[in-house]
């Protein structure tokens, strides 16, 4: 199990990663974060690919889907932002939102790891 920091960490150590946060999706707000700067504020972000979440989980809710999200992809022209939700009992409510330079970054192996890190997240 990894705490919060070790997490931001880890994803942060992600070839191509800009930012990264664990984010409580009630509120919107960044319980940690990690990278950013020069233009890029990792609060904002995390707070507004809160609404990206909630808008998927609505569009399930109203197509009558028993699914979970494992993660969402918004490409961007030059950077991958990725929301995985926290599938834990003690996470619950909570995502991690990656932000990746397109031009660096190896999608699945991104993808790959976030999976990793959210499993070993210990809250």
């Amino acid at each position: 199990m990894a705490g919060m920091d070790v997490a931001l960490k880890d994803a942060l150590g992600v070839e191509g990663a800009i930012a990264v946060a664990v984010v409580d999706s009630t509120s919107g707000m960044a319980l940690g974060t990690a990278g950013g700067g020069f233009g890029f504020d990792v609060t904002v972000a995390a707070a507004t690919n809160t609404e990206v979440l909630r808008a998927k989980m609505r569009t399930l809710e109203m197509l009558g889907m028993e699914e979970t999200v494992e993660d969402i992809l918004v490409t961007l022209g030059s950077q991958y932002h990725l929301i995985r939700p926290v599938n834990k009992p003690d996470g619950r409510g909570l995502f991690v939102y990656l932000a990746l330079h397109r031009d660096r970054a190896n999608l699945a192996m991104a993808r790959h790891r976030l999976r990793t890190i959210e499993q070993q997240l210990e809250i």
